[in-house]
């Protein structure tokens, strides 16, 4: 369950950068950019999410590095159509 929420929170993360971007550039390449700023952001997130599995709730590294594949790889890869299929200026 924790995963889904995860991923939830992640494409619901990835919907604000992407209105932030529409407001701030009112463009789609201004979307695109704030895609490709989510990435990074996600990934750190992403991370934290691994260290919190492995420090505090007891699982090992090897344990969690699928998870954290897919936790960070959906929404990553949901960001990537986003910046691949934005019309350029």
């Amino acid at each position: 369950m924790h995963v889904l929420l995860t991923l939830f929170a992640g494409l619901l993360l990835l919907a604000v950068f992407a209105l932030f971007g529409w407001l701030w550039g009112g463009s789609f390449p201004a979307v695109a950019l704030a895609a490709k700023l989510f990435i990074p952001a996600w990934l750190l997130v992403s991370v934290a999410n691994l260290w919190v599995g492995v420090a505090r709730a007891g699982y090992t590294l090897r344990e969690e590095l699928p998870i954290l594949l897919l936790v960070f790889g959906a929404p990553a890869a949901v960001a990537g159509l986003l910046i691949a299929f934005a019309p350029r200026a």
